[in-house]
């Protein structure tokens, strides 16, 4: 096995937290040195990253592959950001799996993810919630909106009337579709989460998303209260505001 072939194979490897891990993802074939890369999902699962069932049969059965530009739809397994053009990315699985654990989408309930963007988010969400919930995409820039809209028809979300895709300003949220049961952005707002959207998500409601290099949890306790929990050590593309 050549040095270029090895690094190639190991660019689909997602990221490890030690060395156990690493021989844990490898499978070596005898005599002919063959490295396997065990499957992102799987591995997201055994690193912890990946619990509710929900969200794991979600992960399965929408696939990153299609929501990713013709020429880079082989990196689809990679567990890094990758570039969707117009200055932005469709996030890191490992992040998305983490940030939807920690949002705890449910079967019916109404959902607003900001900065769309691919279409990914939305249409795991839209998976999870089901026919009898619904999730509203929203994203600022026209050419994404097209581009991520197109994506989710894959799967036919919006026929089937459980999402719905906006083009328009995430830092305003959706009043029309308010208020949320949860809300999420996957765009760093650079100081505070906006007020419009602790007004949007319901008592009892939760917020997950990007606040500096954190990704941020608010729970809704009544009107005026927050329960505010801060997750640091991220990085995403900050949140377009017209």
């Amino acid at each position: 096995m050549t040095l270029k072939s090895l690094y190639l194979i190991l660019l689909k490897i997602p990221r490890l937290t030690n060395l156990q891990s690493l021989y844990s993802l490898l499978e070596i074939s005898q005599g002919v040195g063959i490295i396997e890369p065990m499957e992102l999902v799987d591995a997201l699962i055994k690193e912890g990253w990946l619990k509710r069932p929900e969200i794991i049969k979600a992960f399965r059965k929408i696939k990153r592959k299609d929501f990713l530009p013709e020429d880079i739809k082989d990196l689809a397994d990679l567990n890094e950001a990758l570039s969707i053009g117009w200055g932005q990315t469709i996030s890191q699985p490992l992040v998305v799996a983490f940030m939807l654990e920690t949002l705890v989408p449910k079967q019916g309930e109404n959902i607003l993810d900001i900065g769309a963007g691919s279409g990914w988010t939305s249409a795991l969400l839209s998976e999870i919630v089901g026919k009898k919930g619904m999730v509203t995409a929203v994203e600022l820039i026209p050419q994404l909106k097209e581009f991520g809209q197109k994506n989710i028809a894959k799967y036919g979300f919006i026929k089937k009337g459980n999402l719905r895709f906006v083009l328009g300003d995430g830092s305003e949220g959706y009043q029309l579709g308010a208020p949320f049961d949860k809300i999420l952005a996957s765009a760093a707002a650079q100081k505070e989460i906006p007020n419009v959207w602790l007004e949007q998500v319901k008592i009892g409601g939760r917020i997950v998303a990007p606040c500096g290099s954190a990704i941020r949890l608010l729970v809704k306790k009544s009107e005026t209260e927050f329960e505010k929990t801060d997750y640091p050590g991220f990085s995403f593309v900050p949140l377009i505001e017209k």
